[in-house]
């Protein structure tokens, strides 16, 4: 479909779904951002929904200030895949070794590693940089210094909600490696110290939600907070990059006598800011739950534990910001499907999946989330599809 627009008060809303399909709270919260002075373009993506002051699946355009609550509190949260040279003819009859092994391998939910990963140990880990990123840890905000430790033993773990790690097939069958996280508890920190921050300068004292409280251009509290937001977003791009070299090594140790390959890592952030360029302006563009999607550029869109996932590319579409959706987004809040879906329900989402099925990941049940396949198919202007991925064993938090 091509988007619908909706009046905003300062900026058109241009969605790429039906507005009646969106929850009301959702839809206030796009026009509470079409109000902000300094917004010059809002595209909504066919996942949108609910989120802290603006929506998950929004793409948020502002010249001279940037909304903390736009990004999301996990920075950088984003999805990694590679295609492998294994086929399903590789495959074990019994996949709960391959996911035992690789829960031993990544720690999940709130684990950490007993000690940092060293990525000088790590198979053809692109090391060039790491030790200034750490060096850089000395100039994030004091309140969250203390977390020192506890950020290096997360980096390369999962964490839990709907991050996962998958093994998957594609259409010819090939086997891809797949996963989504984050920057972990110290984007999370970082977050909600400069949400905390801007929600009590005086500019944002009239907004008509708190939550949408804005750092400006050329003030100290803006440096700051841009500072800490590229150092969280790195920190998530080098999390998922050695969680992906720890997998490759299950692999390599698993399917031994394949002596597997392993093709280009596609790699996106789908909470993140950008600076970017459009009708002859330089903006600060926020997507919270989706993805560039500029001409060409490689994406991952995944759909829940029970369903299918896409590798795409972008299209280019100016008028969505170069962007699209981050994956199918949720129908219903976690509390909602917990009271909705029982764990016999769970079981019969995810046949044939090695995975979880217990009432800790009820909320991540596919039933929660919308139909991927009419998700892509609202977006056939902004990314076309290049493979079409089906899991077999899903690790959850």
């Amino acid at each position: 479909m091509s988007y619908v627009e909706m009046l905003g008060a300062k900026v058109p809303i241009r969605m790429w779904t039906d507005p009646a399909t969106v929850e009301d709270v959702a839809l206030q919260q796009l026009r509470n951002v079409a109000t902000l002075p300094w917004i010059k373009g809002l595209a909504v993506m066919p996942d949108v929904h609910y989120g802290k002051g603006a929506t998950v699946g929004s793409v948020i355009a502002m010249q001279g200030a940037v909304c903390p609550a736009a990004v999301g509190v996990d920075i950088g949260c984003g999805m990694s895949a590679v295609r492998t040279s294994l086929t399903a003819n590789d495959l074990p009859g019994d996949l709960s070794r391959l996911r035992s092994k690789i829960e031993q391998a990544i720690p999940v939910g709130r684990g950490m590693h007993d000690d940092p990963v060293d990525p000088g140990r790590l198979h053809g880990f692109p090391t060039g940089g790491w030790g200034d990123f750490w060096d850089r840890f000395d100039g994030i905000a004091e309140a969250v210094k203390f977390r020192h430790e506890r950020a290096g033993k997360q980096m390369g773990t999962l964490g839990s909600g709907n991050h996962m790690i998958e093994f998957c097939l594609d259409q010819s069958n090939s086997v891809w490696l797949m996963l989504h996280s984050g920057s972990r508890n110290i984007g999370k920190e970082l977050a909600e110290y400069h949400i905390g921050v801007a929600q009590k300068l005086p500019h944002n004292q009239g907004l008509v939600d708190r939550d949408l409280a804005v750092f400006v251009a050329d003030t100290p509290q803006m440096a700051a907070y841009r500072s800490d937001l590229y150092w969280a977003q790195e920190y998530a791009k080098y999390n998922r990059a050695i969680m992906m070299a720890l997998l490759k090594d299950v692999v390599r140790r698993e399917f031994k006598k394949a002596k597997p390959t392993f093709e280009q890592e596609i790699s996106c952030h789908h909470n993140y800011v950008a600076e970017e360029r459009y009708e002859g302006m330089d903006l600060l563009v926020t997507r919270k739950g989706a993805i560039r999607a500029g001409s060409g550029e490689y994406g991952i869109i995944p759909g829940s534990m029970g369903t299918s996932s896409y590798i795409v590319k972008g299209l280019g579409n100016e008028k969505a910001f170069n962007s699209a959706s981050h994956g199918a987004g949720r129908r219903m809040s976690r509390n909602a499907a917990k009271r909705r879906f029982t764990v016999r329900d769970l079981e019969e989402q995810t046949r044939g999946v090695e995975c979880r099925k217990d009432s800790g990941v009820l909320d991540e049940i596919p039933g929660a989330y919308k139909n991927i396949d009419q998700v892509m198919q609202q977006q056939r202007d902004l990314v076309e599809v290049v493979a079409k991925l089906k899991q077999f064993v899903c690790v959850k938090g």
